[in-house]
């Protein structure tokens, strides 16, 4: 399964705020700066966050983003379909009644299509897991320095 860079971006952004903490809102500009991101095309990416309750915006000159909830509050899963939609990844068509099997019976089709139905339970298998982790455990696997540099790179640019 293909994700846009858009997930990615989310998730780091959304370790950046847990670990500059309760400051004042981080502006669009200087979470971009910390990873060399275009600011426009970034605040895009973080918009549907602020939709879903993952981040919260403040409009204006001081304004920026913040942790709406608690890193251990935000699964993966919630950033990944608020980025990417909570559209199933495969969309099953029926083909098998088109071509050759529009003579077959209509008993062939009682039972859902196999390829269907295991594209179905890896998804929900991919969805449980990325479900199971959460920012919390990303900030926990994180190298010991990231925080520290990232607060440290954060701080020198707002000095």
């Amino acid at each position: 399964m293909l994700m846009s860079e858009g997930v990615e971006w989310g998730l780091h952004c959304c370790m950046v705020l847990a670990w500059l903490g309760d400051r004042a809102p981080i502006a669009t500009a200087r979470l971009a700066e910390i990873f060399e991101l275009p600011p426009e095309y970034l605040k895009k990416r973080l918009q549907p966050l602020v939709r879903e309750g993952i981040l919260e915006s403040t409009p204006g000159v001081r304004g920026g983003y913040r942790l709406a909830k608690a890193p251990e509050r935000i699964s993966l899963m919630d950033i990944v379909a608020a980025v990417e939609g909570r559209t199933g990844a495969f969309r099953c068509t029926e083909i098998r009644r088109r071509g050759a099997g529009e003579t077959a019976a209509e008993s062939e089709f009682a039972k859902p299509c196999g390829i269907s139905t295991a594209m179905r339970r890896a998804e929900l298998a991919w969805r449980r897991e990325l479900a199971s982790q959460t920012v919390a455990d990303l900030l926990a696997g994180a190298p010991a320095n990231a925080s520290a540099r990232a607060r440290r790179f954060y701080e020198q640019r707002t000095a």
